[in-house]
């Protein structure tokens, strides 16, 4: 089983971005890159190799399923796990999100302290 190292998050909302950052650094010690749109996610994913992507569903110009299908055409990319964030919780919209690929949901407002944790649960599923 490999280890979960690194994750790319993308939030358009800048105070979100810093709690996921602290959240995922400090907490689970991760390397994190934050990107705070869908086309800086596709700019700097390849040249980070992240092991899990976490996006956030609602964002300008390029949403997360959007943003998720142009991480996908990227080598290397093409079946790490993703991970939506959203605020939209109904078993309809998360079904949907699974649809564009992802592997779990995590809905908004999310627990700062436990999301390294999720994480951590979301990818030994995946990598097994």
């Amino acid at each position: 089983m490999s280890t979960l190292k690194k994750i790319l998050s993308v939030e358009d909302e800048a105070d979100i971005r810093e709690i996921i950052q602290l959240a995922l650094e400090l907490v689970g010690g991760y390397q994190v890159q934050i990107c705070s749109s869908g086309q800086d996610a596709v700019a700097k994913a390849e040249s980070f190799l992240p092991d899990l992507l976490l996006l956030d569903v609602m964002m300008p110009n390029m949403d997360g399923p959007t943003t998720l299908a142009n991480l996908r055409k990227i080598p290397g990319l093409a079946h790490i796990p993703a991970v939506f964030m959203t605020a939209k919780a109904q078993v309809s919209e998360i079904n949907e999100l699974r649809n564009y690929g992802a592997s779990a949901v995590i809905t908004k407002p999310f627990d700062p302290m436990t999301l390294a944790s999720q994480l951590q649960q979301i990818w030994e599923i995946h990598d097994v």
